[in-house]
Order: structure tokens, then sequence, then C-alpha cells
């Protein structure tokens, strides 16, 4: 199954998230991560939905989503024209003797530590998938004691971006 990433522009108000996750449940889409924040403009917030599934699922998804009333625009952000994050904290057990090694891995990866004690550092990293994945598979030897980790945010390359409708005849439409 592909791993499909999709962007919609909501109303920023009460009752919009259940509605959204409500329509997925109702049609048995699992979503593999969800991000919602607000955008430039406090009345309006974007969601980035991964969702694995063919061809298919993803037009249902988009169709059923562009049919409730808090959704102002919705796409796919295709791989190849968008910018995908995600960020992660993780606490490792890092003694005087490990630390070190812990260290040095962070540093690979650019990561930061932002917080120490006496038998942890706590990290934070950015970047896609496939990235933080790599960095948690070096640290895991060493002991993680605690993660967190954000669904992805997403947003086009370039000057392509998902906009308001009425605001279109200034900005290109994806």
């Amino acid at each position: 199954m592909k791993q499909h990433v999709v962007s919609a522009l909501v109303e920023n108000r009460a009752g919009t998230l259940s509605r959204v996750c409500g329509l997925f449940s109702r049609r048995g889409f699992n979503i593999d991560s969800l991000t919602v924040g607000e955008t430039e403009d406090a009345s309006i917030s974007r969601m980035t939905i991964a969702v694995s599934g063919d061809d298919s699922v993803l037009e249902q998804i988009i169709k059923q989503l562009g049919k409730l009333v808090d959704v102002i625009a919705v796409q796919e952000l295709e791989p190849s024209s968008c910018i995908r994050r995600e960020i992660v904290l993780v606490k490792i057990g890092a003694d005087e003797t490990t630390r070190p090694a812990v260290l040095e891995i962070a540093g690979i990866f650019r990561s930061r530590v932002i917080d120490v004690s006496p038998v942890t550092l706590t990290i934070e990293a950015t970047g896609d998938r496939v990235k933080l994945d790599g960095l948690l598979l070096l640290l895991r030897p060493y002991g993680i004691m605690e993660l967190a980790r954000t669904g992805m945010v997403a947003l086009e390359r370039g000057s392509r971006v998902l906009a308001v409708p009425s605001a279109a005849s200034s900005l290109s439409l994806s």
C-alpha cells in the first residue's frame, strides 16, 4: 500500500476535527498521522493527513473531505513536489560512559540536545520519516526511555499553495 499525504484547509472552529475524523471512521479509512494547526489566518487551520491505500482510497478521501462544510480546500501532496517533516523528542539513557556516543549520533543527525540529567539526554530531531527512523535505530541500543513524535507536516515546494478559493485570484491553486 502506498502512503498518501493530504493537505486540507479547514475552518478553525469547535467540532471540525471531530467531523473529519468521523468521516474517516465511517468510511473505514485509517489515519497514519494527523497534524493540525492554525495558519497565518487564525480562522483557518491546516490539516496534514497521512493515509495508506491505493489510488481509489485516496480519491474517495479527497471527495469526501471536499463535501464537508468545514473544509475550504483539499489536495494530495505528491512526494516529489512537497516538503515533509516530523519532529521527534527522545529521552535516552546516557550516563558518563555512553553520553559521548549518544552526542555523536545526535550530531550526525543534526539533532539538538534540549535537556540533560546525570543519567539521560533528551534530543529533539526534525526531518523526514526515514531520517528519524534512522536516528531512533542508532539510539535504541542506549535505551529509549520515552519518545514523542509529531505527525507529518507538509507544504508544496516553490510558489504553489493550497489557497482559500476567494484568494485564488492572487495565488496559484494546486
